[in-house]
């Protein structure tokens, strides 16, 4: 390997340092014990829109004439059970107060709840009222049917239920929920009836407050994923709220296709069916939380006109789930630009047309998430075979013209101008090119960057183990932790996948590296990759040993072909003048 192999190794290695510094989260915290995992609960909800006065804060009576007499009341809860999930609604607002996802469990092994009873639910409706009243009906009690509080959902079954909440002037306000057994979320209508005289301002809002429940072990990780959005004219907004206690808003106008927020793996959205909204808002905020961590809740609301009519009804999609690629697109409204899936113009399409269809096509057919990583990696590598074959037979020549390159240094020392041209001449008189052993890891980084993005995002890989210690892919596996932080890096917890691609790494260099004055680059490029690589999610380490056990026998037959072949220039081609003006001659004549 020359200088310029050594240089492109160097490059490369700068590139992605810098560009795991951008994209990569806050530094790994300890994380949370059962008794604080869920320590979003106590964050204080961040409510949207209208800001009431001062005079309307001291105010005795807050719900005006026209809910007062809703403010208190019995609270029922109804479960509504399914194949994928379990939901509590409460009659205290209308709300979903907990919704627990089927066949997920948190890192301690509970269940992966999304809303959460502590704060007392979420989906409820924000308005004016004409006496001056900011009305939130989370607060307010509603009427449901009376009937089982248990329904169980099965085969094709559907549901729908329906709360009320009566206003003084005879007039009010439907939720009504329907349910599909196997799907995510349901969908709802808000029917608003007689509110002419209740409503001011020709608008109301359906607003999710308190954003979705952390589950993993990392809330540091997960809050890297967190964010609010809007999706409007085919171009997503979105907020993150990065500071600690620094409120972050956005209010948008005109017509939105829908609004979400998400953690690292799930999501909730707000999808308007039948009528279209009038704008939407987005909040959020960032707190500290035990043991060094944070936790960043999200609230959104659609913005819905409202005309005055007797009778009016708005129908909207609820998704509250699995942040799975499928399942998003099913819904044909774009809600899969939520996903991390690496940047827009390069990355993004690698990984959402060639990894997660690849990924699911194997899997289809093995089990295993990591033997899945195997057989991918396996599969890269023989679609890069005639680059890399080319590229080490590009570095053995290279190797075999060093002592020619080292006399042409020497006799042309003062003169760097002869020096670089008479190399280059030498390049072409055997028909090598200098860049042919950087090409083919150039090739990769786009690769690389698809891979880190599907492994921390793709909730397929989410807890899924391969063997022995390796017990989540999508996060780094620990192999054994050191009683202290290696100094810059600030690892003490190491990988062992990422121990054993450093190892393959080493291997491979050492059958590569010839050029007494690179041998430093040995043992530097492993251990330096191997410390950057320590903090990447397990598949990734795994897909990078296998490729470079790959690597080593190719690398084994490559110099066992070219070790034993001699050196041979390459023969010019010849220009055939001749032939063209023979052509030219003989060529018919067209009639005037």
């Amino acid at each position: 390997m020359d200088r310029q192999a050594t240089f492109g190794f160097i490059l490369i290695f700068v590139v992605l340092l810098v560009w795991m510094w951008m994209n990569a989260p806050e530094a790994k915290k300890p994380a949370e014990p059962p008794a604080k995992a869920q320590v979003q609960d106590t964050v204080q909800p961040v409510r949207p829109t209208v800001k009431a006065s001062a005079a309307d804060k001291a105010e005795p009576n807050p719900f005006g004439t026209y809910f007062s007499a809703r403010a208190t009341g019995r609270e029922r809860l109804i479960t509504v059970e399914t194949d994928e999930f379990r939901a509590v609604f409460s009659t205290r607002g209308g709300l979903i107060q907990s919704w627990e996802v089927k066949g997920y469990k948190t890192w301690f092994g509970g269940p992966v709840d999304l809303v959460g009873s502590d704060t007392r639910g979420d989906f409820s409706l924000l308005f004016t009222t004409s006496d001056g009243r900011v009305v939130n009906t989370r607060d307010l009690y509603f009427d449901a049917p009376t009937g089982s509080d248990h329904i169980a959902l099965t085969g094709n079954f559907e549901f729908e239920l329906k709360f009320s909440l009566p206003a003084s002037n005879g007039g009010r306000i439907e939720k009504v929920f329907r349910f599909r057994n196997g799907e995510y979320g349901f969908t709802a209508d808000v029917r608003l009836v007689n509110m002419a005289d209740v409503i001011s301002g020709y608008e109301y809002q359906i607003v999710w407050e308190h954003g979705i429940r952390y589950a993993e072990h990392n809330s540091i990780d997960e809050s890297s994923f967190a964010a609010a959005y809007a999706y409007a004219g085919g171009e997503l907004t979105e907020i993150d709220a990065s500071k600690v206690d620094q409120k972050e808003q956005k209010e948008l106008a005109g017509t939105i296709e829908w609004v979400a927020t998400r953690n690292k793996y799930f999501g909730v959205a707000l999808i308007p069916r039948s009528s279209q909204s009038d704008g939407a808002y987005l909040e959020g905020i960032r707190h500290a939380a035990p043991d060094n961590g944070a936790v960043e809740s999200y609230a959104i609301a659609l913005k819905m006109p409202f005309k005055g009519n007797a009778d009016e009804t708005s129908s909207l999609a609820v998704f509250l789930g699995p942040l799975q690629h499928t399942l998003l697109k099913s819904y044909n409204v774009g809600l899969e630009n939520i996903m991390s899936l690496g940047w827009a113009w390069l990355i993004r399409p690698i990984s959402e047309y060639v990894m997660l269809p690849l990924f699911s096509g194997i899997h289809y057919f093995i089990p295993n998430w990591g033997l899945v990583i195997i057989v991918f990696s396996i599969i890269i590598k023989i679609a890069l075979h005639p680059l890399t074959k080319s590229s080490m037979s590009s570095m053995k020549k290279m190797q075999k013209l060093q002592p020619m390159m080292d006399e042409i240094r020497e006799k042309y020392k003062d003169d760097p101008q002869k020096m670089n041209s008479s190399i280059m001449n030498l390049y072409r008189d055997y028909g090598v090119n200098p860049a042919g052993g950087c090409l083919p890891l150039l090739l990769q980084l786009p690769i690389m960057y698809a891979l880190y993005a599907v492994f921390r995002s793709a909730i397929e890989l989410r807890q899924a183990s391969f063997v022995w210690w390796i017990t989540d892919l999508s996060v780094p596996d620990v192999a054994f932790s050191l009683p202290f932080h290696i100094p810059l890096f600030g690892v003490k917890d190491i990988s062992g996948i990422a121990l054993l691609m450093g190892v393959t790494m080493f291997v491979q260099q050492k059958m590569s590296v010839q050029d007494p004055r690179q041998k430093a680059m040995v043992w530097m490029m492993p251990i330096m990759m191997t410390l950057l690589f320590n903090g990447f999610p397990a598949g990734l380490n795994l897909y990078y040993a296998v490729f470079n056990l790959l690597s080593i026998g190719q690398q084994y037959f490559v110099n066992k072909q070219h070790d034993d072949a001699p050196l041979r220039k390459v023969e010019p081609k010849k220009k055939s003048r001749g032939g063209i003006f023979k052509l030219t001659k003989d060529m018919p004549r067209l009639k005037k």
